[in-house]
Parts: structure tokens; sequence; C-alpha cells
């Protein structure tokens, strides 16, 4: 499996696209972190960028990662080797150089300027959304044969986290306002890995004041270690449920 792994990640850095995010990512918190003195303020900035960007770019390279190495995986299928070992190591060749991408193009500038706990909390975030971005998007391609159809379907899913879900919540608590809430909000922001990242850091960064009504809700629980804990383990979850998903489907997948 490790050889598997080994070819996978030879494949990515061939492509120099993970070369060309970690310059994205280096340039970026590097420029925040000089051009603000306030480090909440260019904490605040970059989560803005990375919580956009950091999803989009992990799900269509993993995407792309997965039709452009077909022919491959076919040639590994015709040896003794089992199909699950095949796409877990794809899975970790691309989740793996992507994290390690963001930690290093994060990781270098916040180090020169000096890195609080904000910053620290922001880059393993970031690390697990990507790779549970990853997981998500292995996941959507494994449902077809057709790549345009499964470039759709991993478009889709990326504008419903990104944008729909909020709207969605958004206009339930508007309508619902008379209700106690709370406990279903909660709740329903820990099935969105992207608006559970933005929540957790907002709550730390101590602005929930610019969260309005929905704010007040998540500071109660969001905002503490429990919370904290919570989120790390979501996002673990929402790693290993969709690679249960993708593992098992491309188990009996006709390639």
């Amino acid at each position: 499996m490790l050889k598997i792994i080994k070819y996978f990640l030879l494949d990515i850095l061939k492509s120099k696209v993970i070369l060309g995010l970690t310059l994205f990512f280096l340039i970026v918190s590097f420029s925040l972190m000089y051009l603000d003195e306030n480090q909440n303020k260019a904490v605040l900035s970059l989560m803005n960028i990375i919580f956009i960007v950091v999803p989009l770019i992990s799900m269509f390279f993993s995407a792309n990662h997965y039709w452009n190495s077909y022919e491959f995986k076919e040639l590994l299928l015709s040896l003794p080797l089992k199909r699950e070992k095949i796409i877990v190591s794809e899975f970790i060749a691309v989740g793996s150089s992507i994290a390690l991408s963001i930690m290093f193009g994060l990781g270098v500038p916040c180090l020169l300027f000096g890195a609080g706990f904000q910053i620290i909390y922001l880059i393993l975030l970031s690390a697990l959304l990507s790779v549970s971005c990853v997981a998500i998007s292995m996941w959507m391609v494994v449902l077809t044969n057709d790549k345009s159809r499964g470039l759709g379907y991993v478009l889709l899913m990326w504008f419903y986290l990104t944008m729909l879900y909020d709207v969605l919540i958004v206009s339930l608590m508007l309508n619902f306002s008379e209700y106690p809430l709370e406990k279903l909000v909660v709740f329903l922001a820990a099935l969105n890995p992207i608006d559970l990242c933005r929540i957790s850091m907002m709550l730390h960064l101590d602005i929930s004041a610019l969260m309005g009504y929905t704010g007040a809700l998540y500071k109660d629980f969001f905002s503490g270690s429990t919370g904290l804990i919570f989120t790390v383990l979501m996002l673990v979850l929402w790693i290993v449920i969709p690679c249960v998903l993708f593992v098992r489907k491309f188990r009996t997948k006709d390639l």
C-alpha cells in the first residue's frame, strides 16, 4: 500500500498544482500578516478566504485526479491487489498533499510573525476541512462513470455546502423563531463541515456579535473546550463516513 501511495504522490507532484497552492497560501497569509498588525483581524480575513478556497480546490483537485489517474487504477486492478487498497491509497495521497500544502503555506508566515492560538487553530481546521472535502469529492465521483456528471456532482455539493446550506438554516430560524431551536441549530451546523469550521473559528476570535441572533445560539456551545473537541471530532467523522461510502462503492464498481 505504501508503494501505491508513493506512486500517487509522485503523480501529484508532477502536476505542480500543489506547488501553486502552497505558493498561493504563502503569499496570501504573508500579505495579510504583514499589512495588518492586529492578528485577530488578519486571521479573520484569512479565514474568509480559506473557507471558500480550500473546499473548492480540494474537491475539484481530487475529482480531477480521480479521472486523470483512471487508466493507472485500471492497471493496478489487473494486479492481485485489493480494490480498497487502491482507492484508499489515492485518498491518502491526495488528502495528505493538500493538507501539508495548507499547513506549510499558512504555517511559515505565521511562525515568522508570531503564531497565536487562533492561527494554529485555523491551520488545524483548514487541514481537517481539506481532507474531509477530498473524501466527500471522492464519494461523489465514484457514484458515476461519466466524468462530466461526476464533476457536476462535485460542483453542486460545493455550492450546497458553501452557500445554499446557510440560506436554508437562516430561513428555518426566521420562520420558526418562536420555537426553541437552539439544540437543533447546533446539530444542523455539525451537518456541514464548512459551516462548522467557520462558526467555531469565529467564536474563538470572540466576534460572535457579528453573527447576530445565531451567534448567541452558538456561543454557549462552541466557545469553550467542549465546542473545540466537538468540532474536531465532527470533522473526523466527516472524513471517516465519506471514506466508508466511497470504499464500499468502489469495491463493486464496474470500471
